[in-house]
Formats: structure tokens, sequence, C-alpha cells
């Protein structure tokens, strides 16, 4: 009885243990569902409100806000894209480091640019827009070229399956379609093969009775008995007048 409560007891804890850990694991997704989507939406503010400054304020300010939209936008680009294309292929991984790489220093850049929004000196900021504008054109050029590079490669690789799906429907209608070639009209027998003079027609071999009386042969004369030869040891005949 004992060992029966002891195992049921068991049983509630382990049924516990793992309601509570999937208790926290479902707060955790739902925490950075969350974290998520204030994340997204942060952001999508943040963008209006730039693209809102390189319209409405003219002068540095305006130009600073339209390099930190054109450098967010491309960076965001080129990370989703890397992020949807390594699932597919492992030879992105690559690139995904290499982008890492290239986002740490967008992000230093990034910052910089925003707490030049805030300058009050006009002349320093316009002094510094050139070299800010090439660093920005450097670090979007490269993230650029790693997206469409990863779209080429995936486009390349759909247009291949593309091709090979195509030839195998081709090999696969054709196969389909063999019941055409029973339509067509049979091709006629081949001739018999001519037949010779003497058997064209059938024809049976005479009897002697079959022949009329006048056809028939004339019955050959009655031949004289060849003369016998003579041997020495035979006795000469006897004439038959020795009387």
């Amino acid at each position: 009885m004992e060992a029966v409560i002891a195992v049921f007891a068991l049983l509630f804890l382990l049924f516990v243990v793992a309601g509570g850990y999937a208790a926290v694991k479902a707060v955790g997704a739902a925490k950075r569902g969350v974290d998520r989507t204030v994340a997204q939406a942060r952001r999508s503010v943040e963008d209006h409100t730039l693209r809102a400054k390189s319209l409405a304020q003219p002068g540095p300010q305006g130009q600073v806000a339209q390099l930190r939209l054109a450098l967010r936008t491309s960076m965001r680009a080129t990370q989703d894209a890397l992020h949807a294309g390594v699932t597919e292929d492992e030879s992105l991984k690559e690139s995904l480091g290499l982008f890492e790489r290239l986002s740490a220093h967008g992000r230093e850049l990034d910052g910089e640019l925003k707490r030049l929004e805030s300058e009050p000196d006009r002349r320093t900021l316009a002094e510094r827009l050139p070299a800010l504008r090439e660093r920005t054109e450097r670090i979007t050029k490269s993230a650029d070229s790693l997206r469409w590079a990863a779209r080429d490669r995936a486009g390349r690789f759909a247009e291949d399956d593309l091709d090979a799906l195509s030839a195998q429907i081709d090999v696969e209608a054709g196969a389909l379609r063999h019941w055409t070639k029973s339509e067509h009209a049979p091709p006629p027998w081949p001739d018999a093969p001519a037949a010779d003079a003497t058997t064209a027609h059938q024809t049976w071999p005479e009897t002697p009775r079959s022949r009329p009386a006048a056809e028939q042969p004339a019955p050959s004369a009655i031949t004289p008995p060849a003369r016998r030869p003579s041997y020495p040891w035979q006795k000469k005949p006897r004439p038959e007048s020795t009387t």
C-alpha cells in the first residue's frame, strides 16, 4: 500500500513539474512575442519620425535624418533576407556572419547620427556631413551587395529547379500521350510472294488409263530372243531328221 502511495505521489510531482515547465515556456514565448511586437512598433514609429524629419527639417538636421533612415532601411532589409534564406541554404551562414560584423559598424554609425540630430551647432554638423555620408554609403553598399547576392543565389536555385521540373513534366506528358500513336492506321500487310509458273496451277499426274486411246503409244513389236552363247562343254544338238 505504501508503495502505491509513493508511486502516485511521484506521478503527481512529475505532473506538477511538467506543468510548471510548460507554463514557464509559455510565459517566455509570450514575453518574447510581446517584446518583438514592441520592438517592431518602436522601429516603425522611429522610421516614420525620421522620414518626417528628413522632409520637414531643412539643412544639416534633415540630411542627418535622411542618412539614418537610409542606413536603417538597408540594414533591416539585408537582415531579413539573410535570415529567411539561411533556413533553406546553409551556405548563407558565412554571409550572415559577415553581416553581423557589418551590423556592429552600422549600429555605431546609427547611434552617432542619432546624437547629431539634436546638435545645435549647424556649422560643425555641416562640416562632418561628408564623412558621415561616406560611411553610410559604404555600409549600405556592403549590405545591399550581400542582400542582392543572396537573392540572386536563391533565384538561381529556383531557376535550376524549374528547369529540372519542366524536363520531368515534358517526359511525363509524352508518356501520357502514348495513346496518340495507336490512333494512326496500321500499316498494310505485306504482299504475298508471287507463285512460280510451275506451281501457279495445281496439276495431277496422268495415269495411263486417263489418256484416250488415240494418245496411247503403240505396242512395241516382239523382239526375237537373243542367241544364247555356246560353250565347248555343251553337246551339239542332234538334227531332227537323222533317220
